[in-house]
């Protein structure tokens, strides 16, 4: 950003912990600083139980200069969303919360923040998260079906659930005695069409966001030297690429499996972001040339990568915009008045894996507690 490759700050989602440090970095101008600076005698920033969005909040305390440089950044690499839409209670709780604490909210993150630490920030798995799904179904006695598109839902009249599965042609009925719906909100929202539709109404109204993740492979000795796991940038430098991950950084597996005589580093780029579809119907390769563009500029990357590949994910970031939590409240509500019945996935409680994780566990306990004897 502003020109060059900046370090990131420290900051609790967007949230500036000290002004020196944040000067040092040169990610804002002086008058961006200066601003900064007011929000030490500011009045305290109420919101009386109303959801806001986290621009607005951002804005309020830090000025624009933050919101466009350190919050969109941070929330462009997760949501592929805009700050100035996303709720600040459903994106950033821990932020909201931190105003009960102090008039300042930059007092009250420095408060509550974790010293900087040389234990690695990231984790996965050898070979992948893709390794994950299967290691669970070969560890359990499971009945799993890819490929097989549920295209209606409906209540059997004795009891459980009807499932029309497979081709329209050549269609299946699946009879189940409990249904956990897992997919996306739009999908949620046409197989609840006629068992729930109050919440099939909210759902339809959870909007997307899609990307693409550009995966390019360099042989090391033309790599120039990197710090850090990679970059983000700020929409407001109008560059296409979102985010870099350095993956040969982030995770030690991946650095050794591009070892060999001719040693291969690998890395990504994100393109695309909420209402940005447009960017993504062009070709593979125009991608490709656009992330080698921007990490020319980023880090004086100037060769062709021996190895390419585009992964397009349409329609794959939820967006939690404002009143969020509300909706997904409601949501749960109706749901919860069909026994046997429940939803999860990242619509609902938080894009990450864990929350995924969580959110399905709850499911499942929800369910299971509504079949004859299986109450706990």
């Amino acid at each position: 950003t502003r020109g060059r490759l900046r370090p990131m700050p420290r900051t609790l989602m967007g949230v500036p912990l000290d002004t020196k440090a944040l000067a040092e970095t040169g990610v804002l101008s002086k008058a961006g600083l200066a601003r900064v600076a007011l929000d030490t005698v500011l009045p305290a920033t109420h919101l009386d139980g109303q959801d806001v969005s986290v621009g607005w909040l951002g804005e309020e305390r830090f000025g624009r200069e933050v919101v466009d440089r350190l919050v969109e950044p941070l929330l462009g690499g997760v949501y592929a969303g805009h700050a100035r839409e996303l709720s600040a209670r459903a994106a950033v709780p821990q932020v909201v919360a931190l105003l009960d604490r102090d008039r300042s909210l930059m007092r009250a993150a420095a408060a509550v923040s974790v010293p900087a630490s040389d234990v690695p920030v990231f984790a996965g798995l050898a070979g992948g998260l893709g390794t994950l799904p299967p290691a669970v179904v070969a560890a359990h006695d499971l009945d799993v079906r890819t490929d097989a598109t549920v295209r209606e839902l409906a209540r059997s009249a004795d009891g459980g659930f009807n499932l029309v599965v497979g081709a329209t042609v050549d269609p299946e009925v699946l009879h189940a005695d409990a249904v956990v719906l897992a997919t996306p909100a739009a999908p949620t929202a046409r197989l609840l069409s006629e068992v729930v539709p109050r919440a099939a109404l909210e759902l339809a109204r959870i909007e997307y966001a899609s990307m693409a993740i550009v995966t390019l492979a360099f042989r090391v000795r033309d790599v120039p030297a990197t710090t850090g796991s990679g970059f983000l940038v700020p929409p407001v430098d109008g560059r296409a690429v979102k985010a870099s991950t350095f993956s040969f950084a982030k995770w030690d597996w991946v650095r050794a499996a591009g070892d060999g005589p001719d040693p291969l580093l690998v890395l990504r780029c994100s393109i695309g972001r909420h209402r940005e579809e447009a960017a993504l119907q062009r070709p593979d390769e125009e991608l490709v040339g656009i992330a080698l563009h921007d990490l020319a500029d980023a880090i004086g990357l100037c060769v062709r990568p021996v190895d390419s590949h585009v992964q397009r994910w349409g329609g794959g970031l939820p967006q939690y915009a404002v009143g969020h939590l509300e909706r997904v409240a409601h949501v749960r509500r109706a749901v919860a008045g069909v026994p046997g019945l429940a939803v999860c996935g990242a619509a609902y409680d938080g894009l990450g894996i864990p929350a995924c994780i969580a959110g399905a566990g709850a499911a499942a306990t929800q369910v299971l507690a509504a079949l004859p004897g299986r109450g706990q």
